[in-house]
């Protein structure tokens, strides 16, 4: 490749250099500049709904449930706060290690490891939308709780907790069902022999596998902040 040509210095040549794609996007394909889009814009939708709960949660006049209790589970007769949630947490970061493993291994071409690592992180997500389920079911079921009434206090709790979990879960969701897809496409060796189709990409490239690690990685990270925001205030 021929060198590029020299920038002017300060803020001109920074513009110059970013505008004409110099360095920030070289060697970028655009399926992962396009899931960074995408990123950034859920990164805005999720920030408006922890901001909005933190509002409602501010100015209410009405007392707030308390999540060690409205979370507990007992065990052999004993509450045990935000237990089912502590599990729920630990299970989708360990996702995130399963999932950064099945990158690696997917650019080693070592399909059959990525493969495996890829169904455990789908299996680990699918574990987290089931107890989110079962947290629903309790919520709605046992204790009475509504998107527009909550029996044990606030009732703007239900509306901010559903929606807030609620699309976090979809996302959760949605990428189970394309880590099995790309999983499947691992195993029938897709990204090596370059067969066209949905989510391939080119001939020896794995970069399928790094751009849903990069929506799985955000996923998890999302709920470490509904963790801190919505379990443990």
């Amino acid at each position: 490749m021929a060198e590029s040509a020299e920038l002017a210095p300060g803020l001109k040549g920074l513009t110059a250099d970013w505008s004409s794609d110099q360095q920030a996007f070289k060697n970028v394909s655009w399926g992962k500049a396009m899931m960074w889009i995408f990123l950034l814009s859920d990164t805005f939708i999720f920030s408006c709904f922890l901001v909005s709960y933190m509002t409602v949660r501010m100015s209410t006049t009405v007392g707030w449930p308390n999540p060690s209790e409205v979370f507990a589970l007992e065990v052999f007769g004993t509450s045990v706060p935000l237990l089912l949630i502590a599990i729920m947490t630990f299970i989708l970061i360990t996702s995130s290690g399963t999932m950064a493993m099945a990158v690696k291994f997917g650019y080693e071409k070592n399909r059959n490891v990525s493969f495996w690592l890829l169904i455990v992180t789908a299996v680990f997500g699918a574990m987290f939308v089931g107890m989110q389920a079962f947290e629903w079911t309790k919520l709605i079921v046992d204790e009475g709780v509504r998107p527009w009434s909550n029996p044990m206090g606030a009732p703007q709790f239900g509306s901010v907790f559903f929606m807030v979990t609620g699309f976090h879960g979809t996302h959760v969701s949605i990428g189970v069902i394309f880590l099995f897809i790309v999983a499947f496409k691992v195993r029938r060796g897709d990204f090596d022999t370059g067969r066209a189709g949905f989510m391939t990409g080119r001939k020896g490239r794995y970069e399928i596998v790094e751009t849903m690690g990069l929506y799985w990685h955000f996923v998890d990270l999302v709920w470490v902040f509904i963790f801190a925001f919505f379990y443990l205030w």
